[in-house]
């Protein structure tokens, strides 16, 4: 039997100099460091800063999900 459980979903954002893939995943190791029981990540929105005609940031905004707890 499924137990009920409620989750609050909140968004971060990730930066990287080296990815979009490596920007979610510094934001999710970092939030991992304070929010507890983290379950699900989306990517919502992608984008980079230019600088001088060349890519100098990658970011990545997550919406991720945690359990509640009791």
């Amino acid at each position: 039997m499924a137990d009920n459980s409620v989750y609050k979903v909140t968004e971060i954002v990730g930066t990287s100099p080296d990815s979009w893939d490596k920007a979610a995943a510094v934001a999710i190791e970092r939030a991992s460091g304070t929010l507890r029981d983290l379950r699900i990540a989306e990517v919502v929105e992608q984008d980079l800063v230019i600088e001088n005609g060349k890519v100098s940031l990658y970011r990545t905004k997550l919406k991720v999900s945690l359990k509640l707890e009791d």
